[in-house]
């Protein structure tokens, strides 16, 4: 099984190579597949506890989780996340949303990331400008009532603010996988496998952010 995901709306993209697809915008949309207990730091039927681990996993790599909402892929339980990690070799940052799709034994990731290209913190310092500083930074919603070290939680990540940026990359990925969940079609070998009931021993220090990383600096 190269991985369970069977069926997929690619249009828009073009093949990079095997489970990777590129788009004009500077997208890359990747499919993988573990076969390993998911490294995924509580159940999902736990939504809170499951949050603040991969948010405390998401600092302790130097990065941001902006959110993390369980759901349905295809009918099975899931859990998307939307995370910023620093740019490699350069300014800027690199916006990152997926879909993993836990099982007792492996799991899938539908992956979507983007980069900030030669202009970067517009989106910040233009949310910065109407909300005021004061209102900027706020308490990390999974860290109860403090930041977490990595890149700063704050208000310009919210969705409400896409549509005043259209082109931001952060934009970009959020509708890439709000248009892409509903096309997710999965092998039913993979469906069939127990479900995911959480660690086996002590929680995790939750997932690496940057796996599965594919690097496409603009």
């Amino acid at each position: 099984m190269t991985t369970p995901i069977t069926s997929l709306d690619l249009t828009g993209f073009t093949a990079h190579e095997p489970g990777v697809w590129t788009d004009a915008a500077g997208l890359v949309l990747s499919v993988h597949f573990f076969p390993l207990v998911p490294d995924l730091p509580a159940p999902l039927h736990e939504p809170e506890r499951l949050r603040t681990g991969l948010a405390h996993g998401v600092a302790r790599a130097g990065g941001g989780l902006v959110e993390a909402e369980t759901g349905a892929v295809d009918g099975l339980p899931a859990v998307r996340q939307l995370i910023k990690v620093p740019r490699p070799n350069g300014p800027g940052q690199v916006f990152l949303g997926s879909w993993t799709v836990p099982r007792a034994g492996c799991s899938t990731v539908l992956k979507v990331q983007a980069a900030e290209g030669s202009a970067t913190g517009m989106r910040e310092a233009m949310v910065m400008a109407q909300v005021g500083p004061a209102e900027y930074f706020r308490p990390h919603p999974y860290a109860d009532g403090g930041q977490l070290g990595g890149l700063p939680y704050h208000v310009a990540d919210h969705e409400h603010w896409d549509a005043q940026f259209p082109d931001h990359p952060l934009t970009l990925v959020r509708a890439a996988l709000h248009r892409l969940t509903p096309t997710v079609t999965l092998d039913e070998r993979f469906k069939a496998q127990p479900p995911f009931t959480g660690p086996p021993t002590a929680p995790a220090q939750g997932p690496d952010p940057r796996r599965g990383f594919r690097r496409k600096d603009a």
